[in-house]
């Protein structure tokens, strides 16, 4: 990567800033030199009301990436196409499945994309790339496709489903995330990791070649985690020596506490209006 890479975070469950608001949901801006990316909606359109209090113009987008399809990413999609119509959309085909997630009673709540965001992503046929696999978004910045589950601490992180009756668990081959190189190392950001954050490094670190992992950011799923795999988490960032972990969203507040206790001076919030810069 060369020049300056921002991140902006557009939407998250909290918020940082006066004149902004939260939801449930994640959407970063990226702006890197002339391209801007947006790397999830959020659930609806307060991605638009967030972006224009930061003074972001999205009708300049270049590329949406989608992390999953779960409705909490992908709900801003079809305001932000209309938006920029032209920007290409990036997504792994698993996305558009239709997606539940369960309750301890046995019942279930549709959680995946809405069906306006499905239309939006299958009229758009020429302007979707599909990632199952590494695939570069613009110079220097790349989407991992399909994450390799090789260890056995990790899981999707909930009771996911790919029908009501809670028949078919969903593996949520779906979940990815973008990454970018720098001369301090590789900066990694997460949708939910619903592959686990150690199966996404790892995989990161693959594709790379081992390239130092200098950043982790967004949605860690960690908020069901048990005590190894919560254990098993803390001994591989700090192994990696992440420099800069910003855990937001679905991280959970009982996994934050961990993360900012063991790494202490290296967390930073992840609220909506968090500006990022790399080099």
């Amino acid at each position: 990567m060369k020049g300056e890479i921002r991140i902006t975070v557009l939407v998250e469950n909290s918020v940082n800033l006066r004149g902004l608001r939260a939801e449930h949901g994640l959407a970063f801006h990226i702006q890197a030199g002339r391209h801007q990316l947006l790397f999830d909606t959020g659930q609806s359109d307060l991605l638009l009301q967030n972006a224009r209090q930061l003074q972001l113009d999205l009708r300049g987008l270049e590329a949406v990436i989608l992390s999953h399809g779960h409705y909490d990413h992908t709900g801003g999609l079809k305001v932000v196409n209309e938006l920029a119509p032209d920007a290409r959309i990036y997504l792994h085909p698993a996305a558009l499945s239709p997606k539940f997630a369960g309750h301890p009673d046995g019942t279930s709540r549709p959680a995946g994309m809405n069906e306006e965001n499905v239309k939006v992503v299958r009229a758009a046929t020429r302007s979707v790339t599909w990632t199952q696999s590494a695939t570069e978004v613009v110079d220097g910045i790349f989407v991992t496709g399909e994450i390799a589950r090789q260890n056995d601490f990790e899981d999707t992180g909930g009771r996911f489903f790919l029908d009501e009756a809670c028949s078919q668990a969903d593996p949520l081959p779906d979940d990815q995330a973008l990454f970018f190189d720098t001369r301090k190392g590789v900066v990694v950001v997460l949708g939910c990791g619903h592959a686990g954050v150690v199966n996404t490094l790892e995989q990161v670190c693959r594709i790379t070649g081992n390239r130092p992992i200098r950043a982790v950011i967004g949605g860690m799923h960690l908020l069901n985690a048990g005590p190894e795999r919560m254990t098993k988490t803390l001994e591989a960032i700090r192994q990696w020596n992440v420099a800069q972990i910003v855990p937001g969203h679905c991280t959970g507040v009982a996994a934050v506490a961990r993360l900012w206790t063991a790494f202490p001076g290296h967390c930073a919030p992840c609220a909506t209006g968090t500006r990022l810069v790399f080099k």
